[in-house]
């Protein structure tokens, strides 16, 4: 069945259609791991986002949909390490809702979308870019304003500050962007230094960062586990609930 096919069809039918495709041809839940849909009912209702505020290192606002812990974890190391892109439109729905969210801030409302540069060697290995793929499953449009400068060493067992210094430097703007204002985008929001490094790049641009987005925020490798404060007249002070479209 075609993707336009699908779309044409009314969600009730759609998921009919889906459940039985799943007893014909099961798959594992890139949540749970059990036969099903690529992601299974339940693991879906876990993915009902509660929005992570948190501030890069030098204050600029960020917001994630989601913990980086359980469901979501397993599905986004499956969708970057383990190959199932079949999980891009389920997470999409999350990350849009950050995106909206970063778009409430001051300044916000026109921001162009500038999603973290893969690097060159992990495109290779995967074939695709995990943020930009997540972003055309949002229907949000993004630009291509940055670009990798040298690589870097990788970053997981780095605390906040080995991150800074190793992404610093890494990240340039591809032309001047006087007189515009963007909203960054990135899949997993650890210690902010990737970000940061992009906000430092598109101001030193020209260009104006309002606030950051991403999939799912990790609690601080300096042994914070709570979201930074909120700084006044950012964010609303309740948590913003969000149920994926299915």
């Amino acid at each position: 069945m075609t993707s336009a096919a699908r779309a044409a069809l009314p969600h009730a039918v759609r998921s009919a259609l889906l459940d039985a495709w799943a007893v014909l041809a099961p798959v594992e839940c890139a949540g749970c791991g059990r036969p099903d849909r690529a992601v299974c009912r339940s693991c879906r209702a876990a993915l009902e986002p509660a929005l992570v505020r948190r501030s890069l290192p030098d204050g600029t606002p960020a917001v994630a949909a989601l913990d980086y812990t359980g469901v979501l974890r397993a599905m986004v190391l499956g969708y970057k390490e383990g190959d199932r892109t079949d999980t891009a439109r389920v997470l999409a729905g999350p990350l849009a809702m950050a995106v909206a969210a970063a778009r409430d801030l001051p300044g916000g409302a026109a921001a162009e979308l500038v999603p973290v540069p893969t690097s060159a060697a992990a495109y290779r290995r995967r074939g695709y870019d995990p943020v930009r793929l997540l972003l055309r499953r949002a229907r949000l449009p993004a630009c291509r304003v940055l670009r990798r400068t040298r690589g870097r060493i990788a970053q997981k067992a780095l605390g906040s500050g080995e991150r800074r210094r190793n992404a610093a430097g890494t990240m340039r703007a591809r032309r001047p962007l006087g007189g515009r204002t963007f909203v960054l985008v990135d899949d997993v929001l650890t210690t902010g230094a990737t970000l940061q490094e992009c906000v430092r790049a598109v101001r030193a641009a020209g260009g104006v960062v309002v606030g950051a987005a991403a999939l799912a925020s990790t609690p601080l490798r300096s042994g914070r586990a709570d979201p930074l404060p909120e700084s006044p007249g950012t964010f609303p002070a309740q948590t913003t609930r969000f149920v994926p479209r299915r």
